[in-house]
């Protein structure tokens, strides 16, 4: 718990430089964009049915704050709008979903990772893969999420709320 409010505190002080719009004058201060790549999911590795997710709206900045010996970063600061319209392949029904939270990551050597996040993350889970069922989510609120090198995925917040896409779209 303390280790989550350390970085939850950290995202906090982080990203109060962030209340500029996205631009230009932003990758002078260090943010540069992040954009979100299309994906899709086949039927049952996250949904029952096949799923596509697109980036809509996509103004994600990354600022990098720590990197290693060797150039590969080492923690990084996210912020920024980002709207991904996830789409029931078969049916064509979607749903835009704004995943435009904030979030500090740590890239540990093992490939794992440690997300403290403040807002709406879009989040997948392959069956048995975390603290949720296999599924599409936003999670919203205050948290931390442990990415294991597995994939496995473990959500930890006091605040924190989990809306199922799967569902919305089903």
């Amino acid at each position: 718990m303390r280790r989550m409010l350390v970085m939850l505190g950290a995202l906090t002080v982080t990203l109060s430089a962030a209340v500029v719009p996205a631009s230009a004058a932003d990758r002078a201060g260090g943010w540069e964009p992040a954009p979100s790549a299309p994906w899709t999911s086949p039927a049952g590795a996250r949904c029952d049915f096949a799923v596509r997710g697109e980036p809509v709206v996509d103004e994600v900045v990354r600022r990098v704050l720590e990197t290693r010996p060797d150039g590969s970063v080492k923690r990084a600061a996210y912020t920024g709008d980002l709207v991904v319209r996830v789409t029931h392949e078969e049916t064509g029904k979607s749903y835009d979903a704004d995943a435009g939270g904030s979030a500090l990551v740590e890239y540990r050597a093992d490939g794992s990772q440690l997300w403290a996040v403040l807002g709406p993350v879009l989040v997948g889970f392959a069956e048995n893969g975390g603290t949720l069922g296999r599924g599409l989510y936003i999670v919203d609120g205050a948290y931390t999420m442990d990415i294991a090198s597995t994939g496995h995925k473990t959500v930890t917040g006091a605040h924190a709320t989990v809306d199922d896409l799967c569902a919305r779209i089903a």
